[in-house]
């Protein structure tokens, strides 16, 4: 049996799940990609991604979509700084226009993924109810709207709180102690100049030990802000409760003594405060194969925030892609040659993402964040 009679199912369509469609068909090779959303504009997709030269870069170039990529990219946007809680500039790096890491919205690259699959290939409002294995490799999926479908092929590409992961591993993800806080401000050089010029052009790290603020300029004059706040699960779930005017106040609190240039991120906020706890799979995560069944992105590696995720995800998509591709009559080597190369790839990035947060965070903060930096900029 070939590919091209086989049912290959893939749960979520986030970057990683659309750039495994996209490399299957353009090796010819059709799939359907089933996601809980109702439709591609659903929900905000998240803000600005910096795509590396050695992982995202490449899966684009294997999918045939790195000039439209480029076409995307917002100039300026690998600008980085640091400040302390007085806004003194510590490290100030500008866009050296290398292309190493250009940053482009979530949304755009989604987009860009979603045009270049044949119409039908995501089918949308399909949220995964249940699974099961039916032998041979082959799974059962029913769908929250009734619907269901046998695979040949299944790839869970849904991310944190994946239903395709118990199929293989009974790993789950912890908190890691760790808040992000997610907040907007439009029209800012005019509204709120001096959080802009805080700012700056691309990233902004305002940080010390326990918390930070982070920000980053968007297309538009947009300015998109995340707190961070090292704090147990109990007293988020109590902050979270209040109303958006309270619990930007008590946010705020925490920042007492802070430049308002800072502070304004979280008080001048024009949306509700949305919580993100920082939730990970063990850095070491892997399983034992399974017939007709593997991960990708998040549910595979979930780990923190460090500019990996995205990166990472489509990497594993485009590899897994191209393994299908090169040996469609034995699906199984294929997916044990993808894992044998996921499993110390992401345990590696897993590890550094935590050495991130650390310099971010942890109680050298900032100068452990300007060493850190520095050493980026010098890496070839």
């Amino acid at each position: 049996m070939t590919f091209h009679s086989r049912t290959i199912a893939i749960v979520g369509a986030g970057l990683g799940g659309l750039m495994l469609a996209r490399i299957l068909h353009v090796h010819g090779i059709a799939s359907t990609v089933y996601e809980a959303e109702v439709s591609p504009t659903a929900r905000a997709q998240g803000g600005m991604l910096d795509i590396h030269h050695d992982s995202g870069q490449l899966a684009l170039k294997a999918a045939r979509l790195y000039g439209e990529f480029l076409r995307l990219v917002h100039p300026g946007g690998q600008a980085s700084r640091v400040l302390d809680r007085a806004a003194a500039v510590l490290l100030d790096q500008p866009d050296d226009g290398n292309g190493g890491r250009p940053e482009v919205r979530r949304s755009e690259l989604r987009r860009l993924l979603l045009e270049s699959l044949p119409a039908g290939t995501v089918q949308w409002g399909h949220k995964l109810a249940s699974v099961a294995a039916l032998g041979g490799g082959r799974h059962r999926l029913a769908f929250a709207n009734g619907n269901s479908v046998v695979s040949d092929l299944l790839v869970g590409a849904d991310g944190a709180w994946s239903k395709v992961r118990p199929l293989v591993s009974d790993a789950t993800p912890v908190y890691l102690g760790t808040t992000f806080v997610e907040a907007w401000l439009t029209d800012a050089d005019v509204r709120h100049p001096a959080s802009a010029e805080a700012v700056g052009g691309g990233a902004l790290f305002a940080v010390e030990p326990g918390k930070g603020i982070f920000a980053h300029r968007e297309p538009g004059g947009v300015l998109h802000a995340y707190v961070a706040l090292r704090k147990p699960m109990a007293w988020i779930e109590v902050v979270e409760a209040a109303d958006p005017a309270a619990l930007r106040s008590r946010i705020a609190k925490e920042f007492e003594g802070w430049d308002r240039a800072l502070t304004a991120l979280i008080t001048e906020a024009e949306s509700a405060p949305v919580f993100r706890p920082i939730h990970a799979l063990p850095a070491a995560h892997r399983w034992e194969r399974v017939p007709g069944v593997t991960l990708l992105g998040d549910a595979a590696h979930l780990m923190a925030p460090a500019g990996d995720g995205a990166n990472l995800a489509m990497v594993d998509g485009a590899e897994l892609g191209e393994a299908l591709a090169a040996n469609p009559a034995d699906p199984e080597a294929a997916l044990a040659a993808y894992e044998a190369k996921v499993f110390p790839r992401s345990a590696e990035a897993a590890a550094g993402s935590v050495e991130v947060l650390d310099a971010c965070l942890g109680d050298e903060a900032p100068h452990s964040l300007v060493r850190f930096l520095g050493e980026v900029r010098a890496t070839p």
